[in-house]
């Protein structure tokens, strides 16, 4: 049996605790703080603060934290104040909060805090991830702090504060967290030597729509619309809930004497009845995720976030080009902070590895994710290889391992001027030589070949028509040709959703997937 989530944990334990120690003095309008300041924290160091909650207007709130005090008066029930930016500090400290009562917490130490978030394969536990019993026994780490948000939908409103609360990271609390989130804050945690803080918010199967907030679809032509197609099937939800309350009894019955045919004729039984889902409380809806499980954390500060999604938005990647780049913005504009990192995880390979070369969503999506991770402040860690081998049709890849440490790679090497390789070989141009493609790299620092050739390069002519290539390394170029294609016109590398590649940099680093032509894809509207 699983051990149980730490979210759910925590969420648990604050529905059984009495509501006058949740929100401390409500009844007496005492200052309140939201979950995500609490003991335990790691607070972020080198910038700017934010420390924030709820108290009666007008009513003076002091924050002390080491040599700052800093008063404010609230208003319309909130306050909230800053503190200066903090330098790195593993000693515990504590903070006082004051106004007609007085809060202390203890145990907070200054690091690097970071929010991870996405998916399932976000989502996917330590305890359920690969090497679990070595892992979760060698995870004493007293300064790596996990904060586990629970699964809250919201569509409409956005939450102010969330159960959950701060704990340090030991065999008994790290296996039912984040793999991905954890092994990316042990490496920050050994190399920087610093406290690290990681705010985990990741629901499995859900799309970036979820986690985007709310008036930024009307920034975009081509996703403003996202919303009223979910408001109309709110509407429609009203009318299709009606029907089943009137017809519910009749369809069961109907039902049971089908399915007792099928059994007494020992064929399958068909599908029962369901009610309809109510659009709602559906986790898929635009910035529902974001308005239960984000809102809640705005503004702690933090580095940056790590994201693992893209499974749920593979259908409509040309699409996610704009959308997650729109997601991003609406984070860092709540977050008050154009600063803020985003660091992404490419999708790992997934299914059978294709017969043919062609077009393919994955492939896609994986492009949508490369193109935004270009934009400034942002950035990139490959899994394309890491599915297991004997399982490919697993969509959660066990190697979280590498994942974590390929994250935080890139996060030493771009925002904590480590000298490190972080990136593998990437496309740079096409030169075409007679029948042969020549592709140059960059980061091609030892470009390799895993095996006895290179793997994974397509490449075609003028009509289009996609072949699979013989491909052979030349210093920091690949050499592409095929006796199908006399004129080669364009070339892709791992253009599949399992594409067979081999191409690694000295640093052994995988090559991102690449295509050179810009040809409409299966994802890209018709005009």
């Amino acid at each position: 049996m699983k051990p149980m989530s730490l979210r759910l944990r925590t969420a648990l334990m604050a529905a059984a605790l009495p509501a006058a120690f949740l929100f401390a003095g409500q009844a007496n309008a005492d200052v309140k703080l939201p979950a995500v300041i609490g003991n335990s924290m790691v607070l972020q160091q080198g910038q700017p603060v934010p420390v924030w909650g709820w108290a009666d207007d007008g009513e003076k709130v002091t924050v002390k934290f080491g040599d700052q005090t800093v008063t404010t008066e609230a208003a319309g029930g909130k306050w909230s104040v800053k503190l200066a930016p903090l330098t790195a500090s593993a000693k515990p400290a504590e903070m006082t909060v004051s106004g007609k009562n007085s809060i202390t917490l203890k145990d907070i130490l200054v690091g690097e805090v970071w929010v991870c978030s996405g998916q399932s394969n976000m989502e996917w536990t330590v305890s359920s991830a690969k090497d679990a019993q070595k892992e979760i026994a060698a995870a004493n780490h007293p300064t790596i702090r996990l904060f586990d948000v629970p699964n809250t939908t919201s569509p409409k409103e956005k939450q102010t504060d969330t159960k959950a609360a701060w704990t340090a990271c030991t065999p008994q609390t790290i296996g039912p967290f984040t793999a991905v989130g954890y092994y990316f804050g042990r490496e920050l945690n050994q190399k920087l030597n610093v406290p690290v803080g990681l705010l985990h918010s990741s629901w499995g199967g859900t799309p970036a729509e979820a986690w985007t907030e709310i008036s930024y679809f009307q920034k975009s032509p081509e996703l403003a619309g996202i919303p009223s197609s979910w408001d109309q099937q709110a509407q429609n939800y009203q009318k299709q809930k009606e029907a089943w309350d009137k017809n519910k009894d009749k369809l069961m019955a109907d039902w049971k004497a089908k399915a007792d045919e099928a059994k007494a004729a020992k064929k399958p039984v068909p599908q029962q009845p369901r009610p309809p889902q109510d659009p709602a409380t559906s986790p898929h809806s635009p910035a529902t995720l974001y308005n239960g499980m984000i809102s809640p954390l705005l503004p702690y500060a933090s580095k940056g976030a790590i994201w693992y999604q893209g499974e749920s938005n593979a259908g409509r990647a040309y699409a996610y080009r704009t959308l997650l780049p729109l997601m991003i913005q609406s984070w860092r504009d709540a977050w008050g902070n154009q600063d803020f990192k985003f660091l992404i995880v490419q999708l790992a390979n997934f299914q059978q590895p294709a017969k043919v070369p062609g077009d393919d969503s994955w492939a896609e999506l994986r492009e949508a994710q490369t193109m935004t991770a270009a934009l400034p402040n942002n950035g990139q860690a490959l899994a394309i290889d890491l599915a297991d081998a004997d399982n490919p049709n697993d969509i959660h890849p066990k190697n979280k391992q590498d994942v974590g440490k390929r994250l935080a790679l890139v996060a030493l090497g771009k925002y904590y001027g480590k000298d490190v390789v972080y990136a593998g070989p990437e496309y740079d141009s096409m030169k075409i030589d007679g029948e042969k493609a020549v592709i140059k790299f960059k980061n091609a620092q030892g470009l390799k070949a895993k095996g006895d050739k290179v793997l994974g390069f397509a490449i075609c002519g003028e009509d289009k028509k996609w072949v699979w290539a013989d491909a052979k390394v030349e210093g920091d170029t690949v050499v592409v040709s095929s006796p199908e294609v006399k004129k080669p016109v364009a070339v892709r590398y791992a253009w599949s959703i399992n594409p067979l590649t081999n191409l690694y940099n000295a640093a052994d680093l995988p090559a991102n997937p690449f295509r050179t032509d810009n040809w409409p894809g299966v994802t890209q509207p018709k005009k």
